[in-house]
């Protein structure tokens, strides 16, 4: 079983499937289901340092459009309950998120409230295209910031030139 285990992981982590896998958990992340993605990215990006910029870029794009099945499911779930209950639903829990509107999903990268609320903008109906663009830029600093942290922690590597212009 522990060889088995060993060749899979060897598997995912080239950079033939290394993207792929680093897509469908980051996606699979950003729904409600309790996975985190970071790790893998993390893994992909330590073992093939080329992929830097494709890994945080793919991780983004399926972390983004996993957030956008949540805000799906947001926006279905209130529709149902509309409809089932004959008069629109209301919580006073999400009054503050009407404030700032489709901007609230720059927090979608919050660990156990960043998926959630992705359901609650859903839930609102606040603007899918608006919502996935404030999403995207979110989830890509967060990728971009822990990806590099890690890195930095473990390697002592050094910030990108274009970063360290923008920096100084």
């Amino acid at each position: 079983m522990e060889a088995w285990i060993t060749t899979l992981l060897q598997t995912l982590s080239l950079p033939e499937y290394g993207l792929g896998t680093a897509f469908v958990v980051a996606f699979l992340s950003a729904t409600l289901l309790p996975l985190g993605s970071e790790p893998v990215v993390f893994g992909l990006v330590k073992l093939n340092p080329e992929l830097f910029w494709p890994a945080i870029g793919v991780a983004t794009l399926g972390n983004t459009l996993g957030g956008m099945v949540s805000w799906a499911m947001g926006w279905g779930a209130h529709a149902l309950i509309d409809r089932e209950r004959g008069h629109p639903t209301h919580l006073r829990a999400v009054d503050w998120l009407e404030r700032f509107g489709p901007k609230a999903c720059l927090l979608a990268w919050l660990p156990v409230v960043g998926d959630p609320l992705c359901l609650v903008a859903g839930w609102l109906k606040f603007p899918p295209l608006a919502c996935a663009c404030y999403m995207a830029i979110g989830k890509f600093l967060r990728y971009l910031t822990l990806t590099w942290g890690l890195l930095w922690a473990s390697q002592g590597m050094q910030l990108p030139g274009w970063l360290l212009k923008a920096a100084g």
